[in-house]
Order: structure tokens, then C-alpha cells, then sequence
């Protein structure tokens, strides 16, 4: 299974260490009234088992910053072993959706976005449609093709899409790192580092 979309060379991981480094980003929440940016942590680790490093960085709410701002953190981390980059969705504050095509294409790691039930795209277009940046969301959207299923526990399911690798690779990565519940370690922890920051104390679920 292969993602249409795809131009450059994938990445193939012939060999899957499971200590491979992996990128996890997420948001924190924030107030549509009054916020204009919020805050972005990534979280390196190896695998779904140890944290090696945390990022920071800000991105516009319902911008389009999203897809530079992941390059530069990516461009600016110290770890340069990293193997793959995980999203936690496509879209961060609000609708900043990520072009997955360029992130794998100016830092020659395959990304994977990771979430937790199909998501409604005829809603999600109905949304975009009169937003200031509604084209580019609309190509973000269609780069990253159709979410498909992979268990991660036992009859139990999310949904990835996946640019810069073969799906059977994005499939292995996201088993092997989803250690502790259905959403693999770089994605939730990421997600309590943000919230918790932002509301003094981690609320809810990657």
C-alpha cells in the first residue's frame, strides 16, 4: 500500500532497531477568543520506551506557519539520529494543517500522522472553505491520503496517514512505539508535556 502522492524516493527500513529515534509533535490547547499562537512540544525518543529530549516552538492559530515551523524544529534539534517524524493529526491550532510532502521532502524523514478515529473530511472541507488559507489546507489534506487502520492492541484500532515510507514500515513503527495505550509514547507524552504547560496540569487524550 503506497501513498499516491508520493515523489521523492521513499525512506525503507530494511531493519527495524527498537530504539529507532522518533519525533512526536503535538499542540497545546489554547482559546480561540483570545489566542493567536500556541505553543508546539516535541518530544525525541527511542521507540516507545525512552525520552531522550523536548522541543519548543509556537505556531499561528489557524495559520499556515504549521509546515515551516516543523522543519525548523526538526533543522534545529540537536538529536541528528532522528528516523521518523509522528504528528498527532494533520492540523495544529486550530486548522494549520501540515504539508507532509514538504516536512519529508526539506528534512529527508518520512512522517507519519497518527489519529485516533477516521476523521469526516466533507465536514472538515465544509469548515475550511471560506478560511483565509482554505487552499492550501485543501492540498495538505489531499497530500496525505487516506487514513488507514492499524491495531496497535488487540482488536483495537487508529488511523495513520504516512508520507516518505512504504505503509508495512509506518505500520511496524507505529506498533512498536505504542507501548502504553493505543497512540505511540512520542504522540501522548507530547500531548501531556503541551497541556500541561498550558493548564498547569495534563488533561485528555492524544
Amino acid at each position: 500500500m503506497r501513498n499516491k502522492n508520493l515523489k521523492m524516493k521513499e525512506v525503507k527500513f530494511y531493519s527495524l532497531k527498537k530504539e529507532i529515534r522518533i519525533l512526536g509533535i503535538d499542540d497545546a490547547p489554547f482559546d480561540f477568543r483570545k489566542d493567536k499562537e500556541t505553543m508546539l512540544i516535541g518530544t525525541v525518543f527511542r521507540g516507545g520506551e525512552w525520552l531522550d529530549g523536548i522541543l519548543r516552538t509556537e505556531v499561528k492559530v489557524d495559520g499556515n506557519d504549521a509546515t515551516d515551523t516543523i522543519i525548523e524544529m526538526v533543522k534545529r534539534c540537536k538529536f541528528k539520529d532522528l528516523r521518523v517524524i509522528m504528528l498527532d493529526g494533520l492540523g495544529f491550532a486550530g486548522f494549520n494543517l501540515v504539508d507532509m510532502a514538504r516536512v519529508f521532502k526539506e528534512t529527508k524523514l518520512p512522517v507519519i500522522v497518527v489519529v485516533r478515529k477516521m476523521p469526516d473530511f466533507k465536514k472538515i472541507k465544509k469548515a475550511i472553505k471560506n478560511l483565509q488559507h482554505a487552499e492550501f489546507y485543501n492540498d495538505c489534506i489531499k497530500k496525505a491520503g487516506i487514513p488507514q487502520k492499524v491495531e496497535t492492541k488487540k482488536n483495537k484500532f487508529i488511523h495513520i496517514q504516512f508520507h516518505g515510507l512504504r505503509f508495512e514500515d509506518a505500520e511496524r513503527i507505529v506498533k512498536l512505539s505504542s507501548t502504553r495505550s493505543l497512540i505511540p509514547e512520542p504522540i501522548r507524552v507530547a500531548h501531556l508535556i503541551a497541556s500541561g504547560v498550558a493548564l498547569g496540569e495534563s488533561r485528555g487524550n492524544a
